[in-house]
Order: C-alpha cells, then sequence, then structure tokens
C-alpha cells in the first residue's frame, strides 16, 4: 500500500523526496534587490545594479553571495558559495573545540571531617580549579548532626581559606535542607 505524498513535498522514509534545503545566504539570481554594494578580490569596490554585479562575479568565475542583507544597500561578495561554506563551517568547529566547558565538581564533607580526608578533599579540589571547573563543597548532616551547623560553616569557610589561591567563594556558605553549601569559582589569571 504506497502513501500519498504529504503536503509540502517530502517523504520522510526516502531520502530521494527530501525537499531541497534553503541556501542561507541568497546567491546569484535569488538577489531580488535593485543595485547592491560588491565587495571581494579581483573586484572595484562599488554600488551596482544587481544585474551587473552578477555579470562581473560570473565573469570571475564566482558566485555573487549576499553578505549583509540588511544593509542599504545590500552588500554582495564576489566569492566561490561552496569554499565560502566550508570555510565558515570550519571557523565554526575550530572556535566550538576552543571553547572549553567548564564542569560543577563536587566534593562532600561532614560536621566531623577529619584532617586527613579534608587535605585529600583539598587537593582534589584545587586541581579542579586549576583545570576551570567550579567546584561544589557541602557539608551533608544526618539526623541530629544539624545541631552541629557551626562546625559545617567552619570546615567550608575552612576550605575556602585553603584554596583562596586558585579560587574565590561565589557566596558565603548556606543552609539548604540538610546540606550547607559552597560555590567556589576558579581566579583568572590576569597576564601582564
Amino acid at each position: 500500500m504506497a502513501f500519498p505524498p504529504r503536503p509540502g513535498g517530502g517523504n520522510r522514509f526516502n531520502p530521494r523526496f527530501q525537499r531541497q534545503q534553503e541556501p542561507e545566504h541568497r546567491i546569484n539570481e535569488r538577489i531580488r534587490v535593485p543595485q547592491v554594494r560588491l565587495v571581494g578580490d579581483n573586484v572595484t569596490v562599488g554600488v551596482y545594479p544587481t544585474q551587473e554585479a552578477l555579470r562581473i562575479a560570473q565573469s570571475l568565475e564566482l558566485d555573487l553571495v549576499e553578505i549583509s542583507p540588511q544593509a542599504d544597500p545590500p552588500v554582495c561578495k564576489a566569492i566561490d558559495y561552496k569554499k565560502f561554506l566550508y570555510e565558515k563551517k570550519r571557523k565554526e568547529k575550530e572556535m566550538k573545540a576552543n571553547a572549553k566547558q567548564s564542569e560543577v565538581k563536587e566534593i562532600r564533607f561532614t560536621p566531623g571531617t577529619d584532617d586527613h580526608d579534608f587535605d585529600f578533599k583539598a587537593k582534589h579540589a584545587e586541581g579542579f580549579l586549576k583545570d576551570g571547573n567550579k567546584v561544589k563543597a557541602y557539608v551533608q548532616f544526618k539526623g541530629r548532626a544539624i545541631q552541629f551547623k557551626e562546625r559545617g560553616e567552619l570546615v567550608l569557610l575552612k576550605f575556602a581559606e585553603r584554596l583562596a589561591e586558585v579560587g574565590q567563594p561565589e557566596a558565603l556558605p548556606k543552609l539548604e535542607g540538610k546540606r550547607m553549601l559552597l560555590m567556589l569559582s576558579p581566579k583568572t589569571n590576569k597576564k601582564k
């Protein structure tokens, strides 16, 4: 049993019937304004009637691509469109790779955390902050340990003081339910 074609064209099961995707820029004959500002290599920059700008681009075996449609008149560039899209994609991919995603790492304490555990966790947190990640330190109160809120606050303040060289607290420790939280963000090193 064959299904009728979908309204608007395209068949999601057969790629041959997929609708052609509109290009992201208007190119060549799709530019429908009376005149454009032409820019590009080997081109005399200036305002031209659209047909003449198109002829100039074709004589150089290039495409006329509308770069800035909001300008008055719109700015068009004589370039190889496929090469232009490739370069644009490559730059976006490069920027995405260079943009580091920072994570929030959690460090958990109890009101009675001993010195060895404290040092061990502080060393880990220091590494996280040096890598550019935020650190969420919290003291977990269980049962009646909530009576020792001051001890939890002291642990977090001592933790912030220990990491003062590499991180800075975003706010004072605050109690949320049975947890007391402290967020530390990495210090930015200003180069001289």
